[in-house]
């Protein structure tokens, strides 16, 4: 019979999920941004071989998410258009839930879901594992390697500005420079109302926009330019 899951039981049998996947797992979430707990017990997947699917719906991958991905080999990535689904799955068991695989989500907001047994529920669990599969099949297949993603921080570290003669940094070369990790630099962001958070995003407010914030889109990712004096 399925269970009933709060965000905190929802947290703990993700991690269990992950932890007990012996032949293979399927992490379905429209945003990606991994906390520190669910890549270590991903890379030890890895180092398993255990064949393991993410399949995201949000072409927004940071810069850590993305050198993070291309170390790991049998850890497939793949996107999904228009994806608002959020299933994980190995061969004995099915959380479908509210949760993203996102960080935040995980600790700041109130979700819910369903534990689903293979054992217990056979037939649910094969009509959740088959939708899984329709959802690969429909998916593109993203190959991330360092090397695609070194041209993309070369060209947007530093980006002249003729209009307002200022040189625009990324977040994470901003943090850099003063001496901040970028988790640091986008909670002072957030908290002075340059950046806001929607669904789980960090979106550029107006506020954000008049201080010479920019929302960039390449093909790996999405990132934001800053003023090199922004003030903090």
């Amino acid at each position: 019979m399925a269970k009933f899951l709060n965000t905190s039981a929802t947290n703990y049998f993700l991690e269990e999920l992950i932890k007990t996947a012996n032949d293979r797992l399927i992490l379905i979430s429209p945003f990606l941004k991994l906390n520190d707990r669910i890549k270590e017990l991903l890379a030890d997947k890895d180092r398993l071989k255990i064949d393991v699917r993410i399949i995201y719906g949000k072409n927004e991958l940071q810069n850590d998410e993305i050198s993070w991905l291309s170390k790991l080999t049998y850890i497939r990535t793949s996107f999904c258009k228009n994806l608002h689904a959020k299933c994980y799955l190995n061969e004995e068991a099915c959380i479908i839930t509210s949760l993203n695989l996102y960080e935040f989500s995980q600790v700041n907001n109130n979700e819910m879901g369903i534990s689903v047994s293979r054992t217990d529920d056979a037939e649910l669990y094969k009509d959740a594992y088959e939708e899984a599969q329709r959802i690969i099949r429909i998916s593109d297949e993203v190959r991330i390697s360092l090397e695609k993603i070194i041209p993309k921080e070369e060209t947007s570290e530093s980006v002249p500005n003729d209009k307002e003669s200022n040189t625009k940094l990324t977040t994470s070369k901003l943090a850099k420079k003063l001496s901040k990790t970028t988790d640091e630099l986008n909670e002072d962001l957030l908290s002075n109302g340059y950046l806001e958070i929607i669904d789980g995003n960090n979106e550029l407010t107006e506020k954000g926009k008049q201080a010479g914030g920019e929302y960039k889109k390449g093909r790996y990712g999405s990132y934001f330019l800053w003023n090199e004096d922004l003030s903090i």
